[in-house]
């Protein structure tokens, strides 16, 4: 993702750095796993732990001889353990530790996203409560229709991040799982109680029959949601866009000592937030799409998956992060101008007293 969409904390998550670190830790872990249960000398895993991380440079420079990323991970990690080094890598296939390491990533990723909708949710509540005698026009259509209260919007709103909160939770958990379980999954050169080990240390699941790989529904599950999240975003953003329309002016973003809404004119006040979390819901269901279509991949595996999810996993976490902490922003500061909301009412010269007279 570009950096204008990144923030720090989840950027970290995804760099190519904690990557390896994650990458090396699961890599410990199973020679800590094979010790446990016999196999490996006991100095084995000390000495993979105290290996140094592997360094991005060489470990490229690796790959650009294997043309294989995990081939080259585990040569120059073996080579830089000494004696034990053997046992790096010893009895897996590379989606052990790959796709293990990725639902590290992905549940690291998913808490952090579960902050940002829980920050987002208490703000919201707490201008909906404060809000909640603001009357103003009620719209359908974008028409005229019965007064409501601004409270009342943006609860809609707050128990729609409640929803939001649920399904993310559903989603995160569906997708930090792992799996040591050795070429088509079999567990035919590494028993269960290696992939039980490593998963337990790290906090995941375990795929509970897996076909060489964690299976891609996850994933998919995992998108969707964050899709749906940036839907509800992209409604909300919807709403504040209009109502800070010239001719509506009832609540607008806030707009800061020496910003500028316009190259040529001085007057524009644009709810440029709000239309870029409009923007980057677009983006956010084109990964979902994305991850309905790794689902489906050959037999036990193939890798038609793998170029995908480099994008779309990375990408569609920091966008999400990225909306919500904007949208958390936007909330906290919005301006409601209460009088206008009055003055708008009042316009409408009593329309909104046909239903009664209707029912009359």
């Amino acid at each position: 993702m570009i950096p204008r969409y990144s923030l720090p904390e989840m950027s970290r998550i995804w760099s190519e750095q904690h990557k390896l670190e994650v990458w090396k830790e699961v890599e410990t872990l199973v020679v800590e796993a094979w010790i446990e249960a016999g196999v490996a000398p006991a100095a084995a895993a000390a000495a993979v732990r105290a290996a140094p991380d592997v360094d991005n440079d060489e470990w490229k420079a690796r790959e650009a001889v294997t043309n294989h990323d995990v081939a080259a991970f585990v040569d120059v990690l073996a080579a830089s353990v000494g004696p034990g080094g053997e046992w790096v890598h010893y009895g897996l296939t590379s989606s052990d530790m790959l796709d293990t390491a990725q639902g590290f990533l992905l549940m690291e990723a998913g808490h952090l996203l579960q902050r940002r909708v829980n920050e987002l949710l208490g703000v919201v509540r707490a201008k909906a409560l404060q809000h909640r005698d603001t009357v103003m026009i009620g719209r359908t259509h974008g028409i005229w229709a019965e007064p409501t209260t601004f409270g009342l919007k943006l609860a809609t709103w707050a128990f729609e991040l409640d929803r939001d909160r649920t399904r993310l939770a559903a989603a995160v958990a569906s997708v930090a799982v792992g799996k040591i379980s050795g070429a088509v999954g079999t567990y035919a050169h590494t028993p269960p109680v290696i992939e039980g080990y490593v998963c337990e240390k790290l906090g995941l699941g375990i795929e509970p029959a897996s076909s060489q790989i964690t299976h891609r529904d996850r994933h998919a599950h995992f998108l969707a949601t964050l899709a749906l999240i940036g839907a509800s975003l992209e409604r909300f953003a919807t709403e504040i866009r209009h109502l800070q329309r010239s001719e509506v002016g009832e609540a607008r973003e806030s707009f800061g000592e020496g910003q500028k809404g316009s190259s040529a004119m001085p007057h524009k006040r644009n709810p440029i937030a709000s239309e870029n979390v409009t923007g980057l819901a677009r983006l956010l269901r084109s990964y979902a799409a994305a991850g309905f279509e790794n689902v489906a991949l050959w037999h036990e595996r193939d890798i038609s998956h793998s170029s995908v999810e480099r994008i779309t996993l990375p990408d569609a976490t920091i966008l999400a992060d990225f909306m919500l902490a904007r949208a958390t922003t936007v909330v906290r500061r919005l301006v409601i101008a209460s009088d206008q909301m009055s003055k708008n009412l009042q316009t409408t010269g009593g329309l909104f007293f046909s239903e009664a007279v209707l029912l009359a």
